[in-house]
């Protein structure tokens, strides 16, 4: 077992191309560990729909990050109190979907410090009933990786903001997060200690149980190739919110003018599709206002840059433009 210094790295973006580029590139006659802390960020499961899974104008508002991993399973919150571990191994079908293995290390070591961890269901370790980690994999033609997050001193606060979801009306062929009772590991523990004290004690556990087990730190043109990653992939718009699955969004408001009912069907994050209905009465035909909404990026300021020309009363009446993009995309508040 190898275990990969980040050196420090906590951009969420960094550290999963990181992941990334070991799983792809690494000599497959080794195993490795890698271990990273990252800033806030909400990291989105590969099969789930963005939108669906963050309070979006929250996430704006704050500067957090929002990634999307290549592994399944659901949305996490991240920030630094969390440390996440990830094992990279050979592929093995006996390994698929074995969550045990590659929990069994960690969670013996937080036996030794006290905290009574256990694995329960399919692939979260818990604490008195309470979720303290949530473990994903994903497997290529002949390496996999198991990962998993622990949460060390998570701000609970910041959890239940950033994944309290407001849109309304989302029909999605994503896989939408189970939300559970969550806990720190810190509330368990007999003596007090930081993050980095707790990660250099998972470590010291985990070498205590394996032989010939080193620290690699990447050089520089391996760095390179991990930031290029970074940049093509886990930093795009196109990942984290255009590898989205197609999702439907349906909406309507009456007003004085009479009721506006709003379907949106968006694919790759763009919408492909707009019809709008309602018993108002325009002078222009509504058709040239769905034509213009169509092949744009479902995103608020896209939004905004296309409806900036509209007189919207053309096409409804007395409607205010901040009552109909509210409509369309949800409120800023």
């Amino acid at each position: 077992m190898i275990f990969i210094e980040n050196e420090g790295i906590t951009d969420p973006r960094i550290n999963l191309a990181l992941e990334e580029y070991v799983l792809r590139n690494f000599d497959y006659n080794h195993d490795y560990l890698l271990f990273y802390i990252n800033e806030p960020s909400i990291i989105i499961g590969r099969n789930q729909n963005t939108l669906e899974e963050i309070n979006h104008e929250y996430v704006e508002e704050n500067g957090i990050h929002v990634v999307r991993r290549i592994s399944g399973g659901g949305a996490v919150y991240h920030d630094l109190g969390n440390l996440n571990f990830s094992f990279l191994t050979n592929y093995d079908r006996s390994n698929l979907n074995n969550f045990h293995k590659f929990t069994e290390p960690v969670i013996k070591v937080l036996n030794d410090i006290g905290v009574e961890a256990e694995l329960k269901g399919r692939n979260d370790i818990l604490v008195n009933d309470r979720k303290i980690s949530g473990n994903a994999q994903f497997s290529s033609v002949k390496r996999m990786v198991s990962h998993g997050t622990l949460l060390f001193d998570t701000d609970m606060n910041e959890v239940m903001s950033a994944l309290d979801v407001k849109m309304s009306k989302i029909e999605s062929k994503g896989h939408k997060s189970a939300r559970s009772r969550v806990a720190n590991i810190s509330e368990f523990l007999d003596k007090p200690m930081d993050v980095r004290e707790f990660r250099s004690q998972l470590l010291e556990g985990l070498y205590e149980d394996r032989e010939e087990f080193e620290t690699y730190h990447l050089s520089d043109e391996e760095w390179q190739q991990v930031h290029r990653l970074k940049d093509e992939k886990y930093a795009t718009w196109d990942w984290n919110f255009g590898s989205s699955p197609k999702f439907n969004i349906q909406r309507n408001r009456r007003f004085p003018i009479g009721e506006i009912d709003l379907r949106i069907d968006v694919e790759k994050g763009y919408i492909n599709n707009v019809k709008i209905y309602g018993d108002f009465f325009g002078r222009k035909p509504i058709g040239q206002l769905e034509e213009r909404l169509q092949g744009i990026r479902y995103e608020r300021d896209d939004i905004k840059k296309v409806l900036a020309p509209v007189e919207v009363e053309e096409y409804f009446g007395e409607v205010p433009k901040a009552d109909f993009m509210e409509l369309v995309y949800g409120s800023d508040e």
